[in-house]
This record gives structure tokens, sequence and C-alpha cells, in this order.
């Protein structure tokens, strides 16, 4: 199950695989066509109140993951992007410049443990 994480603003290139858009906004000066997704996850991303509150803050990355952790228990798409990585290469894109600290690497977590 090959799941890498991935800038949305780095051009996309044939070993990215499937390519899955995993934030609820879209990212600011990518066009659709320059993204080359194939899919965009909108239900992957984290509640709109979770983001706001991490905010990107290094400080709070223990607790957003185990919040957003939380929030993906019991959603559908999990189970639908570990059936896409079943099948190839999956990279989850993401617009935050903190390549750490962001939802995508998360939900590789979450994909890739179970």
């Amino acid at each position: 199950m090959p799941i890498q994480t991935k800038r949305i603003y780095e051009e996309p290139d044939p070993e990215d695989g499937t390519r899955v858009l995993v934030d609820r906004l879209w990212p600011r000066g990518v066009s659709k066509e320059d993204a080359a997704l194939d899919r965009w996850a909108k239900d992957a991303a984290p509640s709109d109140e979770l983001r706001n509150w991490f905010d990107h803050d290094p400080e709070r990355w223990d607790e957003f993951k185990e919040r957003y952790r939380d929030e993906l228990s019991d959603r559908d798409v999990v189970d639908e992007l570990r059936e896409l990585a079943d099948g190839g290469t999956v990279t989850l894109l993401y617009a935050a410049t903190d390549r750490e600290h962001n939802n995508a690497v998360v939900l590789r977590d979450v994909l890739e443990s179970e």
C-alpha cells in the first residue's frame, strides 16, 4: 500500500500514482488543470472547527493528530482511500507549507496503520 504525501504546489509526477487532494478548501493559485487531480476528497479533511483550532501550530500537533484520528474513525472515505491504495500508489495532496505537521501526514499514518 504505497501512500505518499506531497504539496499540491509541486509538479505532478507519473510516480505520484493516483493524486488525491485531501483539503476541504481549494488551494490558492492552483488551477484544476495544473493540479492534475484524480480525486478531491473533501470529506477526508479535518472539520473546519479542528482546522481553525490547529492553525498549523506545531505546539498543538499531538492533540491535533488525536482529534483528527477521532474524526476519521467514522468516515467512509478512509476505507475508500485504503481500497484505492490497494490498487497502486496514492499521493495525498495538501496545501500547507509545513511538510511535517499537516492533515495529509496524519491521514497517511491512519491509512497505513490498519
